[in-house]
């Protein structure tokens, strides 16, 4: 081989050895998301290109592990531009990853466990939900050191941060009142409800106005005033009966906002369906229900308010409800998760993130 032809093919493999620079919008799924369940995408960071028909482009090692080599139950992830990194909680364990390196670079456990967490606007606070217990602990972003402890006793579970910062939903699955607290002294200040039954996964407008909360036993929502801190309607879906159900217990487990605020997306567990409501009237009004490949519990979407994720692994069109393509791994098996959040880059960094829940992001009209 001449000089020249081997120069080249050095330089060639050298850039080859090289990860490309990451542009555009990217799903990032954490796995496992269903449980402990490695039939639904291992273990790991799945990312997708998003603008290039939600292609697989990797999947990024992630800790978690046990001794004996099972991965633990992921229970939260989340997010930041300003800080270039991305929280995946357990049921053990709070792991930081850097985005541009995607190399871990803290894994901490805390007292009572882990559940499904809520990043500050900035990136730098963490409320960090114990495991179905009596407390959040406040944690530091940055080193995961904890800042403070809140305790509401409501089996601490799910936790939306408000889109100002200013305040901190926190939703425990053993209560009917979510209790809010004020970020800026760590301390609940008031709570909402109670609530027809203990809250499940619920979500936030950007004003901060409403709550949309599912309940257990209840096919549907319910919503809840912000300001007045009162229940103020229950919705209750049409043409479907409540069933059986393999995981969470309860009819709807799941509901999000679309990021325009003009319709709430309630999941079905039974029916294996996502059930579509419009808000800009009163009473929400019913259009329509999107059948799923299996029993969804959990729904967010993208930042545009383009795609919705259920949990189930669809990518569904929100303007024409149609099913658009699935998840799936480097198998071509399928993936379902409840933990996924959008992350955009461009020039190889991060300068957008959506959240895990789908909450509103209309903050003034």
């Amino acid at each position: 081989m001449g000089t020249i032809a081997a120069f080249a093919l050095f330089v060639t493999a050298s850039i080859a050895a090289e990860p490309a620079k990451a542009e555009g919008r990217r799903l990032y799924v954490a796995e496992p998301g269903i449980r402990d369940l490695l039939e639904y995408g291992g273990h790991g960071l799945l990312v997708y290109d998003i603008d290039r028909g939600h292609k697989l482009i990797k999947r990024i090692p992630t800790a978690g592990l046990r001794p004996n080599g099972k991965p633990d139950n992921v229970k939260g992830v989340c997010a930041s531009a300003a800080t270039g990194r991305i929280h995946i909680s357990t049921t053990k364990t709070l792991t930081c990853l850097d985005l541009i390196t995607e190399k871990i670079l803290w894994e901490r456990s805390y007292e009572g466990g882990c559940d499904r967490m809520a990043l500050s606007p900035d990136g730098k606070t963490i409320y960090l939900p114990s495991f179905e217990g009596d407390h959040w602990n406040v944690v530091d972003a940055i080193d995961g050191s904890v800042i403070a402890k809140i305790t509401p006793k409501s089996g601490a579970h799910n936790t939306v941060y408000g889109a100002d910062g200013k305040h901190v939903y926190l939703a425990g699955l053993k209560s009917p009142l979510l209790t809010v607290a004020d970020p800026s002294k760590h301390v609940a200040e008031r709570t909402v409800g109670p609530f027809s039954a203990a809250i499940r996964p619920f979500t936030v407008d950007g004003r901060q106005t409403r709550c949309y909360v599912t309940v257990n036993g209840l096919l549907g929502f319910e919503i809840g005033d912000l300001k007045t801190n009162k229940p103020v309607q229950r919705v209750v879906v049409s043409g479907f009966q409540p069933g059986p159900v393999k995981r969470h217990g309860c009819p709807s487990h799941g509901v999000g906002l679309t990021p325009d605020e003009k319709e709430i997306w309630v999941v079905d567990g039974h029916n294996q369906q996502v059930h579509v409501f419009d808000i800009t009237v009163e009473p929400p009004r019913q259009t329509t229900s999107i059948p799923l490949r299996d029993e969804p519990g959990w729904i967010t979407f993208s930042i545009d308010g383009q795609y919705a994720y259920p949990s189930t692994g669809e990518v569904i069109d929100v303007k024409t409800k149609k099913t658009l393509t699935t998840l799936s791994d480097e198998k071509g098996s399928p993936v379902l998760s409840e933990k996924m959040v959008e992350i955009d880059f461009e020039r190889g960094k991060p300068v957008r993130t959506g959240d895990q829940f789908g909450v509103g992001r209309v903050t003034d009209r």
